[in-house]
């Protein structure tokens, strides 16, 4: 048999969530948050258990009533108003502490009531224990047989905190790439792989009057675009050295970067800016449309190497700027998936990737896989090719949006509940 929406209810545990800017601190509250909602749009009821904004409700109903959010850790979070992993460890203690009963009580039981299961899905470390504790609530009332649970790994971060052997007698293991699950390996554990994906609202064709105007404000580059934390690992030098190699070597290369402003690896990458002798700018509006934004890059220095945006950029501004740009630098050394690089594919952006867990990457033919990522060489050389073959770079688009039309949530579902299935089978969930 099959799940439905009328037999299976779905739970998330994680930190993170939709709460902007509180608790998105990265990718996995933007998977959290798009996968959720993809549920609850195919019917299923869909519970998200957060360390969420404390100054919004503790509780809160989308989607047609079929999507929960719980916002966890609300008296901590009110002291610390920084973000979701402020005072983290504290977090983590309340959380596996008391979500569990929560569950249980709250969720499972009225879940079971109504003839339906439920299937836990807990996202990092964060909710290792809480996973635990929770299958061992559900032992104590004696309806472990009702639930079917799965702690998921993003990426390799503070494994050395997690106890695999409890945890692994619990749950299923799952990892969002092959790159993760190899890592996982190490620790004597096989989980199964489920991807990331997008939402399918982001197949819409990218309007194309808004694309030009970006272009023509920018220039005729070629020119990048960039979008993320400030991180080593994100290969923020290799992108500004191939900008001014490109320079240098007479082609007038430019980048649009989005950073984070108080990281420090941002002096580092300003300090190579400025011994490169490249003159970077900020850009400003209040007009956060599209005309605005377009408008804002265009009253910029045209002498600029560097546009660094400085305010928040719009959900819907990202597709056109991924599809303007010639370029868009998701050179990480180190991605667990790359999912910055699956959403400018969708919007028909050309995708500079690395080599790690971009499972759905496939070189010159939906983007650009980059094996030295911490080099600017490859960028340089390819955006060299690319200028002089514009038919390449445009079948590399085409690729681009049919690799993405595979990677959305909905084309997904039915290998969650495929994986779902067989974890159930495991774990002994009735009715299977």
């Amino acid at each position: 048999m099959s799940f439905t929406p009328e037999d299976l209810e779905f739970v998330f545990l994680s930190f993170e969530g939709p709460d902007q800017p509180y608790a998105q601190a990265g990718g996995l509250g933007v998977r959290v948050t798009q996968l959720t909602r993809a549920l609850a749009r195919h019917g299923f009821q869909t519970h998200l258990v957060f360390v969420g904004d404390p100054a919004l409700p503790g509780g809160e109903t989308r989607e047609n009533g079929r999507l929960h959010l719980h916002r966890w850790c609300q008296w901590i979070s009110a002291s610390h108003p920084e973000g979701a992993y402020a005072d983290e460890i504290a977090k983590v203690h309340d959380y596996q502490d008391s979500v569990p009963a929560f569950v249980t009580q709250a969720i499972v039981e009225p879940a079971l009531a109504a003839g339906r299961r439920v299937a836990v899905i807990a996202e990092e470390w964060h909710t290792a224990d809480a996973l635990s504790r929770l299958s061992d609530s559900l032992h104590f009332v004696g309806i472990r047989d009702a639930a079917v649970l799965l702690w998921n790994a993003n990426n390799d971060m503070s494994f050395n905190r997690i106890n695999w052997n409890r945890l692994g007698y619990v749950a299923q293991f799952t990892a969002v790439s092959r790159f993760v699950k190899t890592q996982m390996w190490a620790h004597g554990v096989n989980p199964l792989v489920i991807p990331n994906g997008v939402p399918s609202e982001l197949l819409e064709p990218v309007d194309a009057d808004a694309v030009d105007a970006v272009r023509q404000a920018v220039g005729s580059g070629p020119w990048f675009f960039k979008l993320g934390r400030m991180d080593p690992d994100k290969g923020w030098l290799a992108a500004v050295e191939a900008v001014h190699r490109l320079r240098e070597g007479g082609v007038p290369a430019r980048l649009v970067m989005k950073g984070g402003q108080l990281e420090d690896h941002a002096h580092e990458v300003y300090g190579h800016m400025a011994w490169r002798g490249l003159q970077a700018v900020g850009v400003h509006t209040d007009d956060r449309s599209i005309a605005g934004i377009a408008q804002a890059l265009g009253d910029a220095d045209p002498d600029a190497a560097v546009l660094n945006v400085e305010f928040f950029l719009p959900d819907d501004a990202l597709p056109v700027l991924y599809a303007a740009a010639d370029g868009v630098l998701a050179n990480s050394g180190y991605e667990p998936f790359g999912l910055v690089g699956l959403e400018a594919m969708a919007a028909g952006g050309v995708a500079y990737v690395g080599s790690t867990g971009e499972d759905y990457a496939i070189p010159m033919r939906n983007s650009v896989v980059l094996d030295d990522v911490g080099s600017p060489d490859e960028i340089v050389q390819v955006a060299r090719l690319l200028r002089d073959d514009p038919d390449l770079a445009e079948r590399i688009r085409t690729g681009a949006r049919e690799t993405a039309r595979l990677h959305t949530w909905d084309a997904l579902l039915p290998l969650l509940l495929s994986k779902l299935q067989l974890a159930g089978r495991r774990q002994g969930l009735r009715g299977l």
